[in-house]
């Protein structure tokens, strides 16, 4: 078959790294192409190459059979080859119409055409089964949404080459399913998409082919119906991997967090958590199950003092914080996996050290008489980066930044569980994250149960719920659904749940 896409032996270093190691993907005119590979394992970079972000260092790249040097990613455009990135190119306040025909605005005499261009977006919107408003505003409209606007983007540009980063590591299950079927119409209409992920159900479900790196170096291109969920596993990560979670029953110990008739406004200062109860003790992982935008944001935000409740008490060890400011819950016992690892979790400028130290850089031995002990902190960091795996070119003098999204991810997870607390609130906490990185942190997370912590798992992979949990409380529209024993439920009941049936549950 004939390749649209050669990159043959490239080779890729950064300070400290070297990020592709004489690689080798071959990509056919009219396939689904997955690129799989553990976070940090230079899948990004080798696309960046491709779309003309980075230089390679040695290789050759040959688009439609002619060798071609792509020097940024305007050549990349001309060349017909599009990127989605896996945190969104968009600018906030402006339309969807003026994010697509931004660098290339079409003109009528001296003024932009927006209008023309607003309707050809409405036709590709139409034909591709995107239902894209082209005048909404980009702030205003959904993850998802925003994320169609990107494909929008490469289609209006009339690429042929579709490059998707990580694209369904911020999506709902439903929006993923909904990313699937463009894909696959995507396919039908003669592109050709090369798949970043690490996902295996999603290779399963829409790819032909599926080549591997590890750590930089190809491990082998193999046809995905032909090849176990598990054999791919073992080439991405080197061993074989677990998916089910390893999980003794343990007695339950004191309540630890207890919320009572929790009811918190939302941004649109209407109810988004309406009369919530729930109790977590010591020894147990209590899931929140529901579609993103139930109230979950909501919960997490007044459990750790980021928004204030409008009614209701929040109780931690035997003591009402519901007034609490961060600082104190904090030094109560309370953590915080954020959701949002770049908006919450880390400042992305300062190094892998500063970021480990965020919540604790006052205290001793990090501080003494007002003054930072840089070698505390540096040790402190480099026993989270070796404990937690975490891969970064310059160890802890690293820039946050300079991580991939699952090396942060763990960093996060690492400074988290070094606080050693009582509760553990853990949002999304494998988002983005390869299988080999999702089975560490599972474990992680029932070892602080199995201490005797309590954890609290917000998470929007209903296996992932339904595989870490002893209880599940399901949200819908704010309102607490139910409380089922996660051994005695399964992910059907859970879904209906989730939609809003089955109110008689047991509500305890």
């Amino acid at each position: 078959m004939e390749h649209i896409v050669e990159m043959l032996g490239i080779r890729k270093e950064f300070p400290g790294i070297v990020a592709n190691d004489n690689v080798t993907l071959q990509l056919r005119r009219g396939e689904i192409h997955a690129l799989l590979g553990e976070n940090g394992a230079g899948k990004s970079t080798l696309m960046g190459i491709l779309f003309g972000m980075y230089q390679p260092d040695a290789g050759v790249i040959k688009i439609r059979g002619k060798e071609t040097k792509i020097a940024n990613p305007n050549v990349a455009n001309d060349l017909g080859i599009g990127m989605v990135h896996q945190h969104f190119k968009l600018v906030h306040n402006f339309t969807v119409t003026e994010n697509i025909i931004l660098g290339n605005e079409p003109r009528k005499g001296l003024l932009y055409d927006t209008k023309s261009a607003g309707k050809r977006i409405a036709e590709l919107s139409k034909q591709y089964g995107l239902n894209v408003d082209p005048d909404a505003k980009i702030e205003d409209i959904s993850v998802g949404m925003q994320q169609r606007v990107e494909i929008l983007k490469m289609l209006y540009r009339e690429a042929e080459v579709l490059i998707f980063d990580e694209p369904t590591a911020v999506l709902t299950p439903q929006e993923i399913r909904d990313l699937m079927d463009i894909m696959k119409s995507l396919k039908a209409e003669g592109k050709s998409i090369i798949l970043i992920t690490h996902k295996l159900k999603e290779i399963k479900a829409v790819a032909d082919r599926c080549t591997v790196i590890r750590r930089g170096k190809l491990i082998g291109t193999v046809d995905v119906a032909t090849t176990s969920e598990a054999e791919m596993a073992k080439m991405m990560v080197g061993r074989d991997v677990s998916f089910t979670v390893d999980k003794a029953k343990i007695e339950t110990g004191d309540t630890v967090l207890r919320i009572d008739s929790l009811t918190v406004l939302n941004n649109k200062k209407v109810p988004g958590l309406k009369s919530f109860s729930l109790d977590v003790r010591r020894g147990e992982i209590v899931g929140i199950a529901g579609v993103e935008g139930n109230g979950q944001t909501e919960l997490v935000e007044a459990l750790t003092g980021l928004r204030k409740p409008e009614s209701g008490t929040i109780w931690f060890n035997g003591q009402d914080i519901t007034r609490y400011p961060v600082r104190r819950r904090i030094e109560s016992g309370i953590a915080h996996i954020p959701e949002d690892r770049q908006k919450r979790g880390l400042v992305l400028d300062y190094t892998v050290e500063e970021n480990m130290i965020l919540e604790v850089y006052y205290r001793a031995p990090y501080a003494k008489r007002g003054l930072l002990q840089r070698n505390e902190i540096r040790g402190h960091a480099e026993r989270i980066i070796r404990d937690f795996d975490v891969r970064a070119g310059e160890g802890a003098a690293s820039k946050a930044r300079s991580l991939s999204g699952g090396n942060q991810q763990k960093a996060i997870i690492g400074r988290e569980v070094e606080l050693d607390p009582l509760l553990l609130i853990a949002v999304q906490p494998t988002r983005g994250l390869d299988v080999g990185s999702i089975e560490y942190i599972h474990k992680r997370l029932v070892e602080q149960r199995n201490k005797g912590k309590a954890v609290l798992l917000v998470s929007l992979e209903l296996d992932e719920v339904l595989g870490l949990s002893d209880r599940i409380a399901v949200l819908n529209n704010g309102e607490l659904i139910g409380i089922v024993n996660a051994a005695e439920t399964n992910e059907n009941e859970i879904g209906l749940m989730m939609a809003g049936i089955g109110k008689e549950a047991e509500s305890r």
